[in-house]
């Protein structure tokens, strides 16, 4: 596994890598916004520390909304093919959410947990395991350490 994953938009005009140690977690969220941007029953959301994100091609557009609690979120997007590659709060927030099936590399990937499942679909199963949160957490925390639990995990299985 490298240390670095790469991908970015449908059409290759936005690239990005992130470095695997900057990845703080990957969920699935429900949020109508998530559904709608994914065309299907949820996003997956990949929590990135910004200093590990590394825009390498392109300048992705950007279209801002108010968040369900008052605050502003950046989505980022290629102009060309319209694929979200990921969100953040301001230039000056600490992380980025990078909206994981844009990366190349897909396989591995394993959410710790579920958002906004108040929202759900209710075709969409959930496995009881996971941390399931019926709306918007008010941190990250527990999903930071259930993700750090699942790779601690998997190095040692290896």
């Amino acid at each position: 596994m490298s240390d670095v994953e790469t991908g970015g938009c449908q059409c290759g005009a936005v690239r990005y890598a992130i470095e695997r140690t900057a990845i703080l977690t990957l969920y699935c969220c429900h949020c109508r916004e998530c559904q709608r941007q994914s065309a299907s029953g949820f996003g997956m959301s990949m929590k990135v520390s910004r200093s590990g994100y590394h825009l390498q091609q392109g300048t992705p557009s950007v279209w801002e909304r108010l968040t369900d609690r008052g605050g502003v979120t950046r989505m980022h997007f290629c102009a060309g093919c319209g694929v979200r590659i990921c969100h953040d709060s301001g230039v000056d927030s600490a992380m980025v959410s990078l909206k994981a099936g844009s990366l190349d590399d897909t396989g591995w990937l394993r959410p710790v947990g579920h958002i906004w499942v108040k929202r759900g679909q209710p075709w969409v199963g959930l496995d009881p395991d996971l941390l399931i949160f019926d709306a918007q957490p008010e941190n990250y925390d527990a999903l930071i350490r259930a993700y750090r639990a699942q790779t601690a995990a998997a190095k040692s299985a290896t």
